[in-house]
């Protein structure tokens, strides 16, 4: 009997080890368990493809969210969310011009979200009520081919009144500023400088130097330092890009008088169909490791989280003379502004 009882006591201790280990195996997964396991994600997103695409694949590992982007001009984010406001596609808008996020806030487009990060933030870069966030910020300039410039005999405009001098008619390419937030920026910047009224006279004369308006902001750097065109407006960062790239004829400027700059945001789209995939992915945007990635891709723009560390190639646009830029007044006026541009100039939207 006794040797019974001990057989049934190590039976039973026996089984006990065993289901303790089994419910150690069960708990694993929960404890590897990522915060976004399960969900589903639409991304819109206006940044260059490269950035875009790593964004998206270190999103993914870190969350356990599941993404799908869609890479495109913010002008064409903006008229896209607008088609589908009944019933969105996509629940974030990721990268490209925060006068364009203002226009969709105005249109009651977004979705107010106050991320933890946001607060450290500083005030300028961001919508108090939340309806986006600036991830970074980028100078507007000049860019330039060398080898044209100099068998032509002549410099690199320093202004943009020097845009408009003979000899660069036919000659300037730049996005269209109702397909691109790069060269609506352009627009709102020229308003700034000169008042309304000169603004848009200096616009008609500027439209008569340009050889073509393209539908992306980055791709006329890329033209010129191809070879395609002999000049180009666009945000300096780009231009980095591209000479690092292997454009060594591509050089570029910013405005001795002062310049516009952009601040690039993040929003949720509202009513989108993800809002918790969304809200983790706003505040991942907006966190140190999120900033600095850019630059392991050539992206070299200035980032609004103070603890990230900017780019050091960005370090050589810190002097930039900068304008007072009213971002809010800029976002307000863009469908207006873009209106009287296309009826003052006769131009249609590009399609590439």
């Amino acid at each position: 009997m006794k040797r019974f009882f001990s057989l049934v006591l190590v039976l039973m201790m026996a089984l006990t080890v065993f289901a303790g280990c089994a419910s150690d195996e069960a708990a694993a997964p929960a404890a590897d368990a990522l915060p976004g396991d399960g969900l589903e994600l639409v991304v819109y997103a206006g940044l260059m493809e490269d950035h875009a695409i790593l964004a998206m694949r270190e999103f993914e590992k870190e969350t356990g969210v599941n993404v799908d982007m869609v890479r495109m001009s913010g002008g064409e984010i903006f008229a896209r969310i607008k088609a589908e406001k009944e019933n969105p596609s996509a629940s974030v808008w990721y990268g490209g011009g925060a006068l364009t996020f203002i226009q969709a806030k105005n249109e009651g487009l977004l979705e107010n979200y106050q991320s933890p990060i946001a607060e450290t933030i500083p005030a300028n870069f961001k919508d108090s009520e939340g309806a986006w966030t600036g991830i970074y910020s980028g100078y507007l300039g000049i860019e330039g081919n060398k080898k044209w410039l100099e068998e032509n005999g002549m410099e690199l405009p320093k202004t943009f009144d020097d845009l408009l001098k003979p000899e660069f008619k036919g000659n300037i390419v730049i996005a269209h500023p109702g397909s691109s937030s790069t060269a609506y920026n352009f627009l709102a910047t020229v308003i700034q400088l000169k008042g309304e009224e000169e603004g848009f006279k200096y616009l008609q004369k500027f439209n008569e130097q340009v050889r073509q308006y393209t539908k992306s902001g980055s791709a006329p750097g890329r033209m010129v330092g191809m070879g395609e065109a002999p000049i180009a407006i666009g945000f300096l960062h780009d231009a980095i890009k591209y000479q690092k790239e292997g454009y060594e004829d591509l050089i570029f400027t910013a405005p001795e008088d002062g310049t516009g700059y952009e601040i690039g945001a993040v929003g949720i789209i509202k009513d989108g169909p993800d809002q918790e995939a969304a809200k983790l992915f706003v505040d991942w945007a907006l966190s140190k490791e999120a900033q600095e990635l850019g630059q392991t891709v050539g992206s070299y723009q200035f980032l609004t989280n103070p603890d990230a560390n900017p780019p050091e190639a960005a370090m050589q646009l810190k002097g930039t003379t900068l304008i007072d830029y009213d971002f809010v007044w800029a976002g307000n006026q863009r469908q207006a502004f873009i209106e009287k541009f296309m009826e003052l100039t006769q131009t249609e939207l590009p399609t590439e």
